[in-house]
């Protein structure tokens, strides 16, 4: 049986948080879902779902149910963890953060940006959930004040952006442009011209870094393109362009709990 194979973080490895962002490697799901997909609310077998999400929780040394992961909705809503979630407990918040070493918390993402947060010296950690509608709505920030409130500083925060849709893959809309210009004139810098008329295309991965600078907290992104490696990565854009009828998740999670 083959076992998920996480891409691991220089950094948090020194800090003793267990982490992962997981690829599709290591899964029993078939067909499109080929791999370790662990979305709940994908049309895959859910037999095979919980199968994945078990091997997940054991790369942590956990129960299953002490692997949590929200029902994400594209907010700017955080929540602590304190304790695992009762069966079928899934609230619709796009962060999470906690103290608690026995629990894992995780993200699941399919071209959005998937990133993990760590105090190492005051144990708190955090994951979230960014794609451009959290990152431009205040989720990160959200989830660094989270982190405060239950006793991490800022300064000392690391967060790591994984795998997520890279620029020359993210082609948007004039909506989208307008929107996102409106925001803040500055937001230009992320946009460059595409081939295709009033289009352009949109660096969400630099864009999540600099929100999480400009907070004030050291990050880096991995620079793993969801879209781009088919045979690690499931991606929503990709499943849209090949017109496939739905599409995996993967998950990337952190733990206090000791390597």
């Amino acid at each position: 049986m083959s076992k998920p194979a996480p891409i691991q973080d220089e950094k948090f490895a020194k800090l003793n948080v267990r982490h992962g962002f997981f690829t599709r490697e290591g899964g029993v799901s078939k067909g499109i879902y080929s791999g370790l997909n662990v979305g709940l609310g994908s049309d895959d077998d859910r037999a095979d779902v919980l199968e994945n999400r078990s091997r997940v929780a054991g790369h942590f040394n956990a129960n299953p149910d002490c692997l949590i992961s929200p029902y994400q909705v594209h907010s700017a809503d955080v929540i602590e963890v304190r304790e695992p979630w009762e069966e079928g407990y899934r609230p619709k918040v796009d962060a999470l953060v906690t103290r608690n070493p026995d629990i894992a918390i995780g993200i699941l993402t399919a071209d959005c940006g998937p990133v993990l947060f760590a105090d190492a010296e005051n144990r708190v950690v955090g994951a979230a959930h960014a794609g451009w509608k959290g990152a431009t709505g205040g989720v990160l920030d959200n989830t660094i004040s989270a982190m405060e409130t239950i006793g991490a500083e800022r300064e000392n925060i690391i967060a790591v952006l994984g795998p997520t849709i890279s620029q020359e893959n993210y082609e948007v809309g004039p909506e989208f442009v307008d929107r996102l210009i409106d925001i803040h004139p500055d937001n230009n810098d992320y946009l460059t011209p595409s081939e295709k008329p009033q289009h352009a295309m949109f660096d969400l991965p630099a864009y999540i870094i600099a929100r999480l600078t400009i907070a004030g907290v050291k990050a880096h992104w991995s620079e793993h393109c969801t879209y781009a490696d088919e045979e690690k990565f499931f991606s929503y854009r990709r499943t849209t362009h090949n017109n496939e009828a739905d599409y995996g998740r993967q998950i990337s999670a952190i733990s206090l709990g000791e390597h």
